[in-house]
């Protein structure tokens, strides 16, 4: 009996450590996720490449004018592509965002239109684009009609005066904003932002986190 008291306050630790290396634990898998959602950012329409039949979708919420997306572009996207892409494992697919203002917008136009008018050159394009960034000042204003002509011009197959005349009247400017509307809705706060299924990622750089993401969805569905 004189043990007693002594005993229950052994279990109450016992029990208040388990809870707490539960809570370590949980938080330790969960750190490199920001959000999770049940659902997906719809790429219907959206520039895609890989299997669009795949269980897995990646999504990149990327700008034009964000340096972490062109370093984004040169270390892990390869890695990614040559992994999960070009086996046909899963769907990669691009949503604009406009965090840098005009000149994101008027960059976005262009992929939009480069996307209607070849698609097949998109990605291209969109690599061609990103490397036009300049290391030094890239908050400087670069992206301009001309620049994005010239890119057309050295990566695609389209009409350069059929799309400078669709940059001047902005005719893809619905697709833009209904990218904006999908960077809202999925409340992305930062570029590159990196979404597997409905998970975004805290890392974008965090190519082991990715790979887990990945490869735990294609199993999930074994």
């Amino acid at each position: 009996m004189k043990n007693k008291p002594f005993r229950i306050a052994m279990l109450a630790t016992l029990v208040i450590f388990a809870v707490i290396s539960a809570f370590v634990i949980f938080n330790q898998k969960d750190q490199d996720v920001i959000s999770t959602s049940d659902e997906f950012p719809p790429i219907e329409g959206q520039p895609t490449m890989g299997n669009s039949e795949s269980v897995v979708q990646v999504v990149e919420f990327g700008d034009f004018k964000c340096p972490s997306c062109k370093a984004w572009g040169e270390s892990i996207y390869p890695q990614l592509i040559k992994d999960y892409v070009e086996t046909d494992k899963i769907s990669f697919s691009y949503i604009n965002v406009l965090f840098h203002g005009k000149e994101s917008e008027l960059a976005s136009l262009a992929a939009e239109s480069v996307y209607k008018m070849d698609p097949s050159s998109y990605w291209d394009f969109q690599k061609r684009l990103y490397e036009e960034q300049p290391t030094q000042n890239h908050d400087g204003k670069w992206v301009t009609i001309e620049k994005l002509l010239e890119v057309a011009a050295e990566t695609t197959e389209v009409d350069l005066e059929e799309l400078e005349t669709e940059l001047n009247e902005r005719t893809m400017q619905e697709e833009v904003d209904l990218d904006a509307e999908l960077v809202r809705e999925f409340d992305v706060q930062f570029t590159p932002s990196i979404m597997v299924n409905g998970t975004m990622l805290e890392d974008p750089f965090d190519y082991d986190a990715i790979k887990s993401l990945i490869d735990e969805g294609l199993e999930d569905n074994q």
